[in-house]
């Protein structure tokens, strides 16, 4: 799947964020665990942002002028009714320029819908844009190899890339990063973070 159709399957399921069963405490303990590595807060990008505008709240919170970037169009839309003074993009990550560098950057649950052999690009293009110190936390498939699969479990058919846990760090080491923390955060689901930073 081209991450065009990811945005396009997302825009049919954003009732799903919007519902009060969502968990909004989902990934900000992981999130004030990277932002504690910081020296700067100053500015922040959230990719794969969506609507709910839980990591935007943690990082205003926390003295970051925030941004978000998504695939879907209806995301962005939704994200910007919630926040309206924040800047959003409606951007594909693998061809985007991001155009500003950021002492944090956040990929939740997000890049992990890329094709499996643009992970590595991607993953460079977003440590080249950390400001010297900068941090980087991100979520991934967290098994032991790399692989892709698709599946509807959300309703629409998406799809799901991993480097595998050694392949990340393989991959991040060779990047120059220094890794700060890995965790199992939903085991025995197969769903893991890393919180990596640039020297």
């Amino acid at each position: 799947m081209k991450p065009s159709d990811i945005g396009k399957a997302y825009n049919t399921i954003t009732h799903l964020w919007q519902s009060p069963r969502f968990n909004r405490n989902n990934g900000i303990d992981a999130h004030k665990r990277a932002i504690a590595f910081l020296t700067n807060k100053r500015t922040a990008l959230d990719v794969g942002c969506g609507c709910t505008g839980r990591f935007i709240d943690l990082l205003l919170a926390e003295g970051f002028v925030p941004e978000g970037v998504d695939i879907s169009d209806k995301m962005i839309a939704l994200a910007q009714e919630r926040h309206p003074d924040i800047c959003f993009y409606q951007q594909d990550i693998c061809e985007w320029d991001i155009p500003s560098h950021y002492d944090l950057i956040t990929a939740w649950d997000s890049i992990w819908h890329i094709p499996l052999e643009r992970q590595k690009d991607v993953l460079a293009k977003l440590v080249a844009a950390l400001n010297k110190g900068g941090v980087f936390i991100f979520s991934c498939g967290a098994t032991e190899e790399a692989g892709d699969h698709t599946d509807d479990f959300m309703g629409p058919e998406v799809y799901y890339s991993t480097l595998g846990i050694h392949g990340f760090l393989e991959h991040l080491t060779s990047l120059g990063c220094i890794s700060r923390h890995f965790e199992y955060d939903q085991y025995p689901e197969l769903h893991a973070y890393f919180i990596v930073q640039k020297p």
